[in-house]
């Protein structure tokens, strides 16, 4: 086989070609290997720094569960005062029997409620209000709201007006405002609200 001089210059060339191409690559994967040594060796620390940290981490997950654990039984406790009911209007009247009750063991007679209303109060729960007038001794109010702070439900006296009477026994016409704690479930949506 006879080469001719065009034929040996080509080859020539072609060899030359892959030479160049074979010092390019081995070039770049040596500084590619090179780098990934070298980023491997500095990532390293920071691997190790960020092992201690999610260990610490981990280290404080029993002390929180245990907080949790507390916080939890703490709020079950604090719920028992909740009213229960399965509507506002049965947990007005619950609280309407509650004031009557209360008010005749210390020898008050309220028969009548004057207003009642229901609102939420936050996300979860909302509250329950009654306004009730009633006439008695100073004595027999002080009983009556030391009796309603007994109480194992969530109560409070959120508004009170007390006026003097006129009579010889000197006793005083009061109206009282109670209100009650309730599951946020138990009032109706307003239609548009986003909740509070």
């Amino acid at each position: 086989m006879n080469l001719t001089s065009r034929d040996r210059r080509a080859l020539l060339l072609l060899g030359a070609a892959l030479a160049v191409i074979l010092i390019v690559r081995v070039a770049l994967t040596g500084n590619r290997e090179s780098g990934a040594a070298a980023g491997t060796a500095e990532s390293i620390p920071a691997t190790e720094k960020r092992l201690e940290r999610m260990r610490q981490i981990a280290a404080t997950v029993p002390a929180k569960e245990e907080l949790l654990k507390q916080a939890q039984s703490e709020l079950a406790a604090r719920e028992k005062g909740v009213m229960k009911a399965d509507t506002a209007a049965q947990a007005q009247a619950q609280l309407v029997s509650l004031v009557q009750t209360v008010a005749k063991a210390n020898g008050i007679d309220s028969q009548g409620v004057e207003r009642m209303e229901a609102k939420p109060l936050s996300k979860d729960y909302g509250v329950v209000t009654i306004e009730v007038a009633f006439t008695c001794g100073i004595e027999q109010l002080v009983n009556l709201l030391a009796s309603l702070a007994d109480q194992p439900q969530i109560l409070s006296t959120s508004e009170i007006r007390v006026n003097g009477g006129t009579d010889k026994k000197k006793n005083i016409q009061v109206r009282l405002a109670i209100t009650g704690l309730v599951p946020r479930k138990l009032l109706p949506e307003k239609k548009g609200s986003s909740g509070v």
